[in-house]
């Protein structure tokens, strides 16, 4: 089967890229004829391997995307286009010139299957994608976090489309709501394989990651450790990514005289090393679709503290099993939380080797059939099983 995955920008990092590229590699390697479709592209390569078998397109280039004003400044365009409401998280990426470019592409598509995966691109798919082709719009990020301007156009336009996927039950149950009669799959994103070195736990170190900005919590997670510190004056905490938050967490940091205890890593192309180097993963977020990172370190035999944010962390974590949930933004319950696994190397131990069989439901063994079925059905014109 034809198999098109858009993406806003397939060529940066971040979690949707990542699993997205994934989802393609995988339909590949199964046979399929897949394609990824970037609205725009700001670098020469992909930062994830993409399959050789998977064709990767550029609606936009943007690698030169800027133009000089009259007094030689280079600045972006910034006229915006109409259908791509205000609230979405990437509206300022959709120029006139990008909305566009992504309304020609779908509206000339004929056949195969469309997958979009972010509400801009899937309410455009939704408006302009001709019904002839099999529309999927994937949710990776929970409802309750877009605007109500977002909501509002999502309930409006989203019942054109063949089926909506989200990562979590919670999630499902949340677009079921909003879309009566719209099927309303969960199909999780895969890991990598899960054949990954275990963590030891012989190091005393901490680990989180994730871009490092508010919604990721690690200005909550930064004075937690504080107090972990302050029972725990051998442990440490890496902190891996990029993104605007960067100087603020460093200011935290001598804030809370920390400098010897938490380090901002920066990004790394060799996470699950440390990952099996840990011996803990946190995952601090205010609000997530369905962590990945934080399945990965489960698949490294970590155990994991996390805020029970929406949604994601209850949806994969069994409380007191493969980890400890806390109350959301609860930075004390989160430091006593993270300093009773530190106490407790025997826990750790049993938490790890239980996170190892959860972390099997995301694999991508696990994950791909679901997929297959999924567009089996919809070509056929059947209901998804998840909905009969």
């Amino acid at each position: 089967m034809k198999i098109r995955y858009m993406l806003l920008h397939a060529y940066g990092m971040g979690g949707t890229i990542r699993t997205v590229v994934n989802q393609a590699n995988a339909m590949a390697a199964a046979g399929h004829d897949v394609e990824i479709v970037s609205a725009v592209r700001r670098r020469d390569a992909p930062r994830f391997r993409v399959d050789p078998r998977v064709e990767v397109t550029a609606l936009t280039d943007q690698r030169g995307g800027v133009r000089a004003d009259s007094l030689g400044r280079r600045v972006w365009r910034r006229v915006r286009g109409k259908i791509v409401p205000h609230g979405e998280f990437a509206a300022s990426y959709f120029t006139e010139r990008v909305e566009r470019a992504v309304i020609d592409y779908v509206s000339a598509l004929e056949d195969g299957i469309l997958v979009t995966t972010r509400p801009a691109l899937n309410l455009i798919s939704a408006r302009r994608t001709p019904a002839s082709v099999v529309r999927i719009a994937q949710e990776h990020m929970n409802l309750a976090t877009h605007p109500e301007s977002v909501r509002r156009e999502i309930a409006r336009h989203y019942g054109r489309l063949d089926a909506v996927a989200v990562l979590t039950g919670t999630d499902r149950r949340d677009y079921q709501a909003l879309l009566p009669g719209t099927p309303v799959v969960r199909i999780p994103n895969a890991v990598h394989p899960l054949d990954q070195a275990p963590s030891r736990q012989e190091n005393r170190l901490v680990i989180a990651a994730g871009r490092l900005v508010a919604q990721k919590g690690f200005d909550l997670l930064i004075p937690a450790f504080k107090q972990v510190v302050h029972h725990h004056p051998d442990w440490r905490l890496r902190i891996y990514g990029t993104g605007p938050k960067k100087a603020a967490l460093r200011a935290l940091v001598k804030e809370h005289r920390l400098a010897d205890n938490v380090t901002l890593m920066g990004r790394s192309d060799r996470l699950d090393e440390e990952l099996a180097h840990a011996s803990l993963y946190v995952l601090s977020s205010r609000f997530e679709g369905l962590p990945m990172v934080m399945i990965e370190a489960m698949s490294h035999a970590l155990p994991v503290v996390a805020f029970d944010c929406p949604t994601g962390p209850r949806d994969v974590i069994t409380d007191g099993i493969d980890g400890l949930l806390v109350p959301p933004q609860d930075v004390d319950a989160l430091a006593a939380a993270v300093s009773r696994l530190i106490a407790d190397r025997e826990l750790r131990r049993r938490m790890g080797a239980a996170a190892v069989r959860t972390a099997r439901d995301y694999a991508p063994e696990a994950v791909t059939p679901l997929w297959e079925r999924l567009f089996t059905e919809l070509l056929r014109a059947e209901p998804p099983a998840a909905e009969r």
